[in-house]
C-alpha cells in the first residue's frame, strides 16, 4: 500500500507554513508499516509541489519505502523526475485545470509520445507504470510502449460498489487486470479506494499496489492515523495471503505460520 499524501500538501499551502510537514507525515506513514508514499504534483502545483519529491525521495530511502511520483509528463514533471529517480513514475493524463484524475491514457492515440517518454524514464532507472482505464481497449500495448505496469483507475469501481451495475464493472476490472499480467505487465490501481470498499476489489489476483490518499487522510480524521494504517495493512495483508496460498501446489510448500494460515482457509 502507497499512502499519497497530496491532501497533506494542500493543508499545508492553505496557511503558508510547513504545517503539517508532508515530509514528518510521510515517515509517520512508512513507521506505521505503509509500503510506500504517493505524490501527485500538478501542474499547477495546488498541493504537492516539485520540490517536496526531492524530499520525500530522501524520506523514502531513509525509511525503506518507495516513492511513486504521478502526475502528466510535461517538461517541468519529466526533469523533476528524470532528477530525482523515485522507484516509480505513475503517467497520468491530466489537463492543468482538472480537479482530480478522472479517467486514463488512451494508449493508441497516444502511443508514440508516450513510447518515447517511458523510454527516457527507464533509462533513469525509473520503474513506469500507465493510468488507465478498466475498458481500455488495448492494454497489451503497453507493454509494448516500455511499460512495467498498469495503474487502474478505480474511481467507477468506487462510486458503484455494492449495486448491480458495480457487480459487472467489478468483473470489467477483473478482466483488464488478467489482461494485463497475461501482456506481462504488473497491475496497480488506485482513486477513491477506501476501508469499505478495498477488501473486495483485492479479490482480484495480482494486485501489486493500491495507492490511497483522500480517502485515507479523511478516514485518518475521524479515526487516528495509527488505527487507519493498521487496517489497512490488515486487508492488504489476508489478501496478500489468500493469494499466496491459492497459487502453492501443497501446503507442504509453505512454513510454519502461513502453513498454518493457509490450512485454516
Amino acid at each position: 500500500m502507497s499512502v499519497n499524501i497530496n491532501k497533506i500538501a494542500l493543508l499545508r499551502n492553505s496557511r503558508g507554513q510547513n504545517f503539517p510537514d508532508v515530509c514528518a507525515f510521510a515517515v509517520r506513514c512508512l513507521s506505521l508499516g505503509a509500503h510506500g508514499i504517493t505524490l501527485h504534483p500538478r501542474q499547477d502545483q495546488r498541493h504537492a509541489r516539485y520540490r517536496d519529491v526531492e524530499a520525500l525521495q530522501a524520506v523514502c530511502e531513509e525509511q525503506g519505502g518507495e516513492l511513486n511520483v504521478e502526475g502528466y509528463p510535461s517538461p517541468e514533471f519529466l526533469a523533476v523526475v528524470k532528477r530525482v529517480r523515485p522507484s516509480q513514475c505513475t503517467l497520468v493524463p491530466d489537463r492543468p485545470d482538472q480537479l482530480t484524475s478522472d479517467h486514463g491514457w488512451n494508449l493508441r492515440k497516444e502511443s508514440e509520445r508516450l513510447r518515447k517518454v517511458i523510454g527516457e524514464l527507464k533509462a533513469c532507472g525509473i520503474r513506469v507504470s500507465l493510468f488507465i482505464d478498466h475498458d481500455e481497449p488495448e492494454i497489451g500495448i503497453a507493454r509494448e510502449m516500455g511499460a512495467d505496469r498498469i495503474e487502474l483507475y478505480t474511481g467507477p469501481y468506487a462510486q458503484y460498489d455494492g449495486t448491480a451495475h458495480g457487480d459487472a464493472l467489478f468483473n470489467g476490472f477483473l478482466q483488464a487486470a488478467k489482461t494485463a499480467r497475461q501482456a506481462g505487465l504488473g497491475v496497480n490501481a488506485g482513486h477513491d479506494l477506501n476501508l469499505q470498499n478495498l477488501s473486495r476489489f483485492l479479490e482480484i489476483p495480482g494486485i501489486l499496489e493500491v495507492s490511497i490518499g483522500h480517502a485515507l487522510i479523511v478516514e485518518c480524521i475521524y479515526f487516528g492515523v495509527e488505527h487507519v494504517i493498521r487496517q489497512y495493512l490488515d486487508i492488504v495483508s489476508v489478501h496478500k495471503r489468500n493469494h499466496m496460498c491459492s497459487t502453492v501446489a501443497h501446503p507442504s510448500e509453505l512454513n510454519g505460520r502461513m502453513r498454518d494460515f493457509c490450512l485454516r482457509q
